[in-house]
């Protein structure tokens, strides 16, 4: 029976039971797509992560319980730490994916994320309506990207005891729902919303702050910046914007090492 090693990462974290876990598979080629979605629904978690050599660097895919996606950023950092310290992969790594290359460099122990920059886009019509609907009270402000619509909150304690109707939520599908506020200890917060694909409330999430990071910047004046994704088990995010690419420093811990028993 083939057999296939899996590592499930705590990402964005700095032990065990923090940050958010990914699953992560170092493959030789690609599986069928129906099995790696058929892996990925049997993990259930908000991603697991597939990897292969490409000659100069990595192909990367994710896949949440319910379709592949375009884009993961924790999942990615889950993937370099497996390589690192189950792989012997040393320097800096490049990663070949839909939304274009994404770059991982080592720094003492943690690892940086160099993710392209998607700045804010207007949000109109009926969804600017559905989400003041949704929201109360009314947002500060609404703005969106590819994948998800935002939502920034007057303050930390409203991102915080936010309490979401996933079922409203949910018919935004394909997109997802970021919330976000000016924080106290950290530059602003977030809470990341889901449903659609499986995922009710993700626990931290690196591409959110692609498009999170350049609207902050603009909104406080400064391109380092702290943020920390209030979920239950809570993650802390360092995040630069370097032109037209947004930066973010975080760790891993492998939390479980496991063999997957395919069926022939």
């Amino acid at each position: 029976m083939p057999t296939l090693t899996m590592y499930q990462v705590d990402a964005f974290a700095e032990r065990a039971f923090q940050g958010n876990p990914a699953a992560v598979l170092i493959l030789q080629d690609w599986l069928a797509d129906e099995v790696m979605q058929a892996i990925a629904k049997e993990n259930n978690l908000a991603e697991t992560a597939f990897a292969r050599p490409n000659g100069k660097g990595w192909d990367l895919r994710w896949f949440t319980p319910v379709h592949e996606v375009d884009f993961c950023g924790h999942a990615t950092l889950a993937t370099a730490h497996v390589l690192a310290s189950q792989h012997d992969v040393a320097g800096d790594m490049a990663f070949a994916t839909r939304v274009g290359e994404l770059r991982v460099c080592q720094r003492q122990g943690a690892y940086q994320l160099d993710l392209p920059c998607f700045p804010p886009q207007p949000v109109e019509g009926e969804t600017l309506h559905a989400l003041q609907e949704i929201l109360s009270p009314h947002p500060v402000a609404s703005f969106r990207n590819f994948e998800n619509l935002f939502v920034e909150l007057a303050d930390e304690q409203s991102v915080r005891s936010f309490v979401p109707d996933l079922l409203r939520i949910g018919a935004f599908h394909p997109l997802g729902l970021v919330i976000t506020a000016r924080g106290q200890k950290h530059d602003f917060v977030s809470r990341y919303f889901v449903p659609g694909a499986g995922i009710p409330e993700d626990p931290v999430t690196g591409s959110i702050h692609a498009t999170l990071v350049p609207y902050w910047v603009e909104k406080l004046g400064k391109t380092h910046l702290s943020a920390f994704q209030c979920s239950q088990r809570g993650g802390h995010l360092l995040c630069d914007l370097a032109g037209d690419r947004v930066l973010i420093l975080g760790r891993a811990k492998t939390f479980m090492k496991a063999e997957n028993y395919l069926p022939e």
